[in-house]
């Protein structure tokens, strides 16, 4: 009999598609990554498992578990950086993610960093909720007015397209981008040869790129260098993306205008550097955080688990 383990709770309609894939469907209800000897046992212990973000199926992990009974990680989430793909692959494990899905949820999120940031949404409410507004008036907490500047999006892919549309059509935005690759779009873009000279062009830099070892450390002390004072930058890609240091340094110093995050380098920890910003939007990973996405994630999750029991080509394989 298939045993499949879902390594932390999912909306019920989710586990409901799986317990009709087979009967033995086991949940586990903590909501912390897993543990070391839990990701060794997710191997020898189950046929499925159906882990996400956090659980970090690392080589050394796969080379512990020597004939792993496991034939498929059903990942729930696009990004899959905490899998050693390589590693899997070489132990005959199949890797699927839940790409689109998570597109237009991330991508609002994105919009609404840079807006937030822009606009010091975030320390305008602590403003209000510690009781210390005294009114309005004219030059009360000026920002900066998106519409009409111009966007700089770091990685061109499903994402940072849903994240420049919104801001062309929207919002009246120029758009640049930086990508290993130019792009065909439907709506006008140019391309910077450098992150450095995107950052230089524009008032918002938005990173939209995979996470892993090629992208760790992609944002850092040049790129900051290059932004312009007032320029903000948000990140909706993962944490390692960005040079935590360097942000900060680069916040203290005013060197740029504030910064949106949804995502940490060493996440749940936040520096306290960056908690005393009053410059700086700080999400809770929310980027999905919508029944309905967290919902169609799943199911896409169980869609790969279904086509894999079946023999059939896993559609989401990576």
């Amino acid at each position: 009999m298939t045993r499949i383990w879902i390594t932390r709770p999912l909306p019920d309609e989710v586990v409901a598609a799986a317990r009709k894939l087979c009967d033995d469907v086991v949940v586990r209800e903590n909501t912390m990554p897993l543990e070391p000897d839990e990701l060794r046992a997710a191997l020898t212990n189950f046929d499925i498992v159906l882990p996400t973000l956090g659980d970090q199926f690392s080589a050394q992990v796969f080379a512990d578990v020597a004939a792993p009974r496991c034939r498929l990680l059903a990942n729930f989430g696009v990004g899959f950086n905490h899998i050693d793909v390589a590693a899997a692959q070489a132990a005959g494990v199949t890797v699927s993610n839940t790409p689109g899905a998570v597109t237009d949820a991330t991508a609002d999120i994105g919009v609404m960093l840079m807006l937030m940031s822009a606009r010091r949404a975030a320390e305008g409410e602590r403003l209000v909720r510690a009781g210390d507004w005294a009114g309005w008036h004219p030059t009360q907490m000026l920002g900066l007015h998106m519409s009409g500047k111009r966007v700089g999006i770091v990685g061109m892919g499903r994402i940072g397209q849903a994240i420049a549309r919104r801001c062309h059509f929207g919002f009246g935005m120029e758009v640049h981008y930086a990508n290993r690759s130019a792009k065909t779009l439907d709506f006008p873009a140019a391309r910077a040869e450098t992150l450095e000279e995107l950052a230089g062009r524009v008032d918002f830099v938005v990173v939209a790129v995979p996470g892993g070892a090629e992208t760790r450390h992609m944002i850092g002390a040049a790129t900051f260098a290059a932004m312009q004072p007032h320029a903000h930058l948000i990140n909706i890609a993962r944490g390692d993306v960005v040079d935590e240091a360097a942000l900060i340094t680069a916040l203290e110093t005013g060197q740029i205008g504030g910064a949106g995050l949804d995502v940490y380098e060493r996440e749940p920890e936040v520096p306290e550097a960056l908690r005393a910003l009053d410059r700086v939007t700080l999400l809770p990973h929310l980027g999905t955080a919508a029944l309905e996405v967290r919902t169609a994630m799943g199911l896409m999750a169980v869609d790969n688990i279904a086509a894999f029991c079946a023999g059939d080509r896993v559609p989401n394989a990576v």
